[in-house]
Parts: structure tokens; sequence; C-alpha cells
């Protein structure tokens, strides 16, 4: 999976940008504030959800703009293309080939994977954040996941208004939304396993002389089949009304991860640690799209060569290089990615412009 070209409109900083890429590293340095990770935010949109910042779309517009932004991009010979209007500023649009298709489906077509340095908090903060960093993982890998994530949380919401309304239940509307919640939430929380299951085999298999090797499970959520979660709607609508919403379902489970060598919760590691688990998540996790889908995922790195010693940055970039694939990456100087091949594209980012050096 490789971009060969990637075109914004009213993004962020950008009114507009068009960038032509090429398999391997895509190299971005400029100073803080420049707009370099707005250019990786521009590439994780072209991914089902809310990109790497999770920002709302309202605040992706250019703020000099009339409301509406659009990301566009090639791969291949299809053109992918994501965006809102300024007449409906939270409703994102998407198209494949010049026809609308539903945002999700995206994933059918690209594997995007990334590290950001708000991430360095995801084993200390709440569980929503690893979920929605499994969820990731499992969209990458499973594509139809993103799809069932979005009819299972739709369930939930129509739900939870139900639970927390005062008229009499509509026992007939319940039955069918509880239904839903069951056929899709034992989709969500069966892929969720397997993924899982698989990384774990893979991490196994990873080289430890660079970074630290996780083990990953999952917490609160249990793996249910579909007639068992159905039982369990049931057995807690009374308790679920008393709290008005739905306290149980594969919306609850957490991520944990461990440092497999001292057998000891990420969150509890050092703050170097963690990024290196971290790392050993993706570089594994990108391992196993390849095998899976046959096709490397496209990764996104921001701003992670300034938090390696030169050794293991060495190292990283060697394996990356080893693997192939596109690698996008971003750092404040151009020496942080000397040890990156020659035939990398390295770009100069200054004031929101965009120059090949």
């Amino acid at each position: 999976m490789a971009l060969s070209q990637l075109t914004l409109h009213n993004f962020r900083n950008y009114s507009e940008l068009r960038l032509n890429a090429a398999p391997g590293f895509m190299v971005f340095s400029g100073a803080n504030g420049a707009g370099k990770t707005n250019i990786l935010e521009a590439v994780s949109m072209l991914a089902p959800g809310r990109g790497l910042r999770r920002a709302s779309l309202r605040d992706i517009a250019n703020q000099n703009g009339p409301g509406d932004f659009a990301v566009a991009a090639r791969l291949n010979d299809v053109h992918l293309g994501s965006g809102t209007t300024a007449d409906y500023p939270e409703r994102r649009k998407t198209r494949i080939n010049e026809a609308a298709v539903p945002t999700n489906e995206l994933a059918e077509w690209l594997s995007i994977l990334w590290l950001t340095p708000a991430m360095d908090r995801l084993f200390t903060e709440g569980a929503s954040g690893r979920r929605n960093f499994l969820d990731r993982l499992v969209t990458a890998l499973e594509p139809a996941h993103a799809g069932n994530c979005a009819r299972y949380d739709a369930a939930r919401r129509e739900r939870n208004r139900l639970l927390a309304d005062m008229r009499p239940t509509d026992h007939g509307w319940m039955d069918s939304l509880e239904n839903q919640l069951a056929r899709y939430g034992s989709l969500v929380a069966e892929a969720r396993n397997r993924m899982v299951t698989a990384l774990n085999e893979r991490l196994q298999q990873s080289d430890r002389t660079i970074f630290a090797t996780p083990e990953l499970q999952l917490a609160d959520g249990q793996l249910l089949a579909e007639d068992q979660l159905l039982q369990m709607l049931k057995q807690y609508q009374a308790a679920d009304r008393a709290a008005g919403r739905t306290t149980r379902g594969p919306h609850r489970t957490d991520l944990a991860v461990f440092h497999a060598a001292k057998q000891q919760p990420a969150g509890k590691c050092s703050t170097g640690e963690q990024k290196a688990l971290l790392f050993s998540i993706i570089l594994a996790h990108a391992d196993l799209i390849a095998d899976r889908r046959e096709n490397r995922p496209i990764l996104l790195l921001d701003e992670v060569a300034a938090h390696l010693d030169p050794e293991r940055r060495g190292a990283l970039f060697d394996k990356l290089a080893e693997r192939g694939g596109q690698v996008w990456l971003t750092g404040t100087e151009p020496s942080l990615f000397g040890d990156i091949p020659d035939e990398a594209l390295h770009f100069e980012v200054s004031d929101g412009r965009v120059r090949l050096r």
C-alpha cells in the first residue's frame, strides 16, 4: 500500500496542497507549528474514524476558509477522497473513484497505522483511548470491523435513549435493539479476540534486541456468543434502566498491555519503556497485516525519532527499510533522519508550505 499523490483543500493550515508521494520513506522536517503533523493527519483521514488527532470535523477545516475541507489521494489507479462541505461541516462524505460510499469502506483499500506523541499517555489514561486503539488495529486487519463497531454503537445509543426515557418501554423496539446489540457485539468481541491472539503470536517472533516485547490481554470484556450476549442484555435490563445506560457489553472492553519480560503492567513502566512497547505493537502489527492482507500498511510516525537514542533510531530505520512499505515521518531537525536510505523523499515544511529538499 503506497499513495502516489496526496491533495489537500482547506485542511488545517493548508488552503491548497498537492504532494507527489512514493513507496518508502516520506520525511517532513520543520519547526513546531509549521504543519508537519497536519499532513500525517490528512493521510489518517483516509481511514475510518476521526484521524490521528480524533478532532471534530469542524476543527479540521481551514480557519480562513468557508468551513469545508477535503483530502484526496491516489492509490495506484484508485482515487480516494473524504471531507466535508460548508453547508454540513460535521458530516463527513467519502468517495472512491468518484462514487459516494460509506466512510468505513476506506478500510477495504487502505490499512493505516500511526504513532503520535499523544499516544505516550495511552497506558495511563482512560480505557476509551485504549479501546479506540484496539479497534484501529482490528480494522486494519479486518476491514468489516469498523462497520460492526458503528452498528453496535448506534444500537447502544438508541437503547440508552429508551432506558433513560421515563415513559413506558416500547418492548418491540427494545427487543429489536437488543438483537442488534447481540449480533454486532458478538462480531466485535470475536474480531478483537482474534486480533489479540494473532498479535501476541507475532510479538513472540519479533526482534527483542531493539524494543521491549509486550503481551496483550482483553480486560473487562467477555467473549460471548450472540445468544449469550442477548441473554445478558435481558438479564440486566432492569439494572440498566436504573443506571440509564447499557452497563455491560463489548463497549466496556479494555486493552491491557504488559511488559512481557518484567510481567509488569505497561502503565507502571517508565515513559521510555511504554514508548518501546508501543513501537513493538505497531511494528508487529504491520508485519501481521502484511501477512494477512499481502500488502504492508501505511505507517505514520509523528515525532518518533526525537524520542530514541541514535542506536535505536538507526535500528528502527533499518528495520523499516528492510520490510518496505510507505512510512511517513515528521521531526523538527533533518539531522534526525540521517540514517534513512538515500532514496527517501525529504520535505521541508514552513508556515504551511512544503518544499522538496
